[in-house]
């Protein structure tokens, strides 16, 4: 399935490393313009100057609207709307496993501001002008925390993923009559950033196998195979779904 992307414009959030880095590069490949936007200035250099296409790196704090609205002004200037969406953005935010009791309401709303409130901030953003333009994808990169437990332990990060699912389905119905199709993938463990090697590390050698061995295919994911996902409910042959998630996690 060959699939070409030229004449739209994708804006994906977290691309200044692994799985959003991934995304956006497979978008540029496929001849879409994208804007790559994250938080992380150097990293957004690398993404941008390895991509094979048009990657356009933009600062951008999901957690701050002014931001995302900055950005969005600048897309309008040149085409008016964003015909997909898709928010990589979010993170454990350097937070670390601890219990229920010692968890503070800051660490709490912290990550449900960079996994929840900042998706939905986008969405906002873009969705007046993906209507005018009479329809478009939204994809937002949830993870397999969100469908069972989260090996990280971290109970913040395990219910902002449920609860950008649930923001999935609930968009997909207020928008599905206006042509925009809102679905979410959810990913299971994959080294693709300095977070996940740290959490990899700290495995240790029984650890890895162990979780290696809880997979049905018995090897990790590779950034690809997310960024494979995303084309998928990208293109055309997905448009008869919406408010979707998929697993994609080796089974």
């Amino acid at each position: 399935m060959k699939l070409d992307f030229s004449n739209n414009t994708v804006m994906v959030t977290g691309a200044g490393h692994g799985l959003g880095r991934s995304i956006a590069h497979a978008f540029s490949a496929r001849g879409a313009a994208v804007w790559a936007c994250d938080i992380n200035a150097a990293a957004l250099e690398t993404t941008e100057h390895e991509a094979e296409g048009n990657c356009r790196g933009r600062i951008m704090d999901i957690t701050d609207q002014r931001a995302i609205n900055n950005v969005m002004e600048e897309i309008a200037l040149e085409k008016n709307h964003v015909d997909i969406l898709v928010n990589c953005a979010g993170g454990v935010g350097g937070q670390s496993a601890q219990p229920l009791e010692q968890v503070t309401p800051a660490q709490w709303q912290a990550l449900f501001d960079i996994n929840v409130t900042g998706a939905f901030r986008c969405i906002q953003a873009i969705t007046p002008a993906m209507k005018t333009a009479g329809g478009g994808r939204i994809i937002n990169i949830s993870s397999r925390a969100g469908i069972t437990t989260s090996l990280t332990g971290i109970q913040a990060y395990a219910a902002a993923k449920a609860a950008l699912i649930g923001l999935t389905r609930q968009l997909a119905q207020e928008l599905g009559q206006h042509n925009i199709n809102v679905n979410s993938i959810a990913p299971g463990f994959i080294r693709s950033n300095p977070t996940t090697e740290k959490q990899w590390d700290a495995y240790g050698e029984e650890g890895q196998k162990a979780l290696v061995e809880s997979i049905s295919l018995k090897r990790l994911g590779k950034p690809e195979d997310i960024s494979n996902a995303v084309m998928f409910f990208a293109s055309d042959q997905a448009n008869w779904i919406t408010g979707q998630t998929l697993s994609v996690a080796g089974g």
